[in-house]
């Protein structure tokens, strides 16, 4: 059994996972670490899900990690070097790496005779070629403070990249994709025969697609702007930005289920969301294609992406030309593939599973 830590500021996400059924084993969440009426801290945290867990026997760990920055392009065996590196870079992921850091302390703590693993969702976007990668400002700046597309959701990516290659019984080698990873954070990704070469979001989470309380792609001048006429400061600049902008700016509501259902009841907020949600995907769409040359298939998957026709058909409605379609009773029924037959594009639906990839990858290390 694999136990899979996904550890936050003030929470942890866990799941033991038999590579064998992938179905079964037991998962759960542990809220409100540090504050009152929770665990007071990561440590009695693992210790309550260690007693949950009894006798299960756990031959690793496996830990997201959400930035690996240029130095982690793989999975890494934890030691006490890998920290050091993991704590070098929580600058590149204030919000994110510190909590990764202190669940991978308290879980080696608790079980010390085990392997640990850090899987890193920044890892499968290493492939991405310099020309994508690279910002256009200044060369040593960038350097020095390592600012440069890193991409983020790469293990759903790449765990959706092989499983879209599977249903359409294609080697992943042999396949061009775009994976839309549709949830409350956002991206698109170009994958090109399994290897990532292009991806929407950048030195943070924050670029690319339209999400729930994220603005996506902004005119950087903004930030600026708003300091100067509105005398916001960039710390609030950046508290906009990442928390009350997206859907929940357009439309006052961060989740796509309660856009769709004021859309429907003729809310103009929501239905400019929506429209500004769908564009921003199209467009991604359309400029992936150009870097893909070819395109086999468009793999939606996480929340959105596989629970919401209405945006699976908006984001793709223009593109039939390009071989792109939908079949609009497939796509109601949230059947696995929802193109039609014969279409030179597939267009398909594939559920995600983090913690299993995860797992397979830990297990591929060290078991």
């Amino acid at each position: 059994m694999i136990l899979v830590l996904n550890s936050g500021s003030s929470s942890v996400k866990f799941r033991v996972v038999d590579l064998s059924d992938p179905g079964a084993g037991e998962r759960g969440l542990i809220e409100k670490i540090g504050e009152e009426g929770g665990v007071p801290d990561h440590a009695a945290a693992l210790e309550q899900v260690l007693d949950g867990l009894g006798d299960a026997d756990i031959e690793a760990v496996g830990h997201r990690v959400v930035h690996g920055g240029a130095r982690f392009t793989a999975p890494a065996v934890v030691d006490d070097a890998v920290l050091d590196a993991l704590r070098e870079l929580v600058p590149l992921a204030p919000l994110h790496n510190p909590g990764g850091i202190t669940g991978i302390e308290a879980a080696r703590e608790k079980l010390p005779d085990v392997p640990h693993v850090a899987v890193f969702d920044t890892a499968f976007h290493a492939t991405i070629p310099p020309a994508a990668a690279t910002y256009a400002i200044d060369r040593d700046l960038a350097a020095q403070y390592n600012i440069r597309r890193f991409g983020f959701h790469g293990t759903s990516c790449e765990y959706v990249a092989g499983r879209t290659a599977a249903l359409l019984e294609r080697r992943p080698e042999d396949l061009n994709l775009i994976v839309l990873h549709l949830g409350n954070g956002a991206s698109a990704t170009a994958v090109r025969g399994g290897k990532s070469v292009d991806t929407s979001m950048g030195l943070t989470p924050l670029e690319g697609l339209v999400m729930g309380t994220r603005s996506g792609d902004l005119d950087p001048a903004v930030p600026a702007y708003l300091n100067r006429v509105a005398g916001l400061d960039f710390a609030a600049v950046d508290d906009a930005l990442q928390r009350h902008a997206g859907l929940l700016g357009l439309a006052g509501v961060n989740d796509m289920r309660t856009v769709l259902e004021r859309r429907a009841a003729g809310d103009e907020h929501a239905a400019l969301a929506f429209d500004v949600y769908c564009h921003r995907i199209r467009k991604y769409v359309g400029a992936f294609h150009a870097v893909l040359g070819r395109l086999d298939a468009i793999a939606f998957t996480a929340g959105v992406g596989e629970h919401a026709p209405a945006v699976r058909a908006g984001a793709l409605s223009g593109l039939e030309t390009w071989g792109i379609t939908v079949d609009e009773t497939r796509n109601a029924a949230n059947e696995r593939i929802i193109s039609p037959d014969g279409a030179r594009v597939a267009v398909c639906v594939v559920p995600t599973d983090e913690e299993f990839a995860i797992a397979e990858q830990t297990a591929a290390l060290v078991l």
